[in-house]
């Protein structure tokens, strides 16, 4: 097998396993109940998640900021809606869908 195919089967493997794991995330979401008041392109009630990406690129705090506001809810940044509270959520759940929030583009 030349340089070229195994290139090619790698770059496929990574992007087939990227699909799934931008599935598992957005299936995350919806169990966690973040897809009720966001998306990943448009606004909802909330801001879109590519929109939230865009304004916290390059922050290196952004992370920690932004999991404590999932858990502890939060408001004025994005409008005079709040965002609930989602203690139910596990900490390592919002861990993943910040994550997945920041690496968007």
């Amino acid at each position: 097998m030349s340089f070229a195919k195994i290139g090619m089967a790698a770059l496929a493997g990574l992007v087939i396993s990227g699909t799934a794991l931008a599935a598992d995330e957005s299936a995350l979401a919806t169990k966690s109940g973040c897809l009720a008041c966001h998306a990943v392109d448009h606004k909802v009630i909330g801001p879109a998640y590519k929109d939230v990406a865009k304004k916290y690129a390059g922050d290196a705090g952004a992370a920690a900021k932004l999991a404590a506001k999932v858990k502890a809810g939060g408001g004025g940044v994005w409008g005079q809606i709040p965002m609930p509270p989602n203690a139910q959520v596990a900490d390592k759940d919002i861990k993943t869908l910040v994550d997945w929030i920041l690496s968007l583009k």
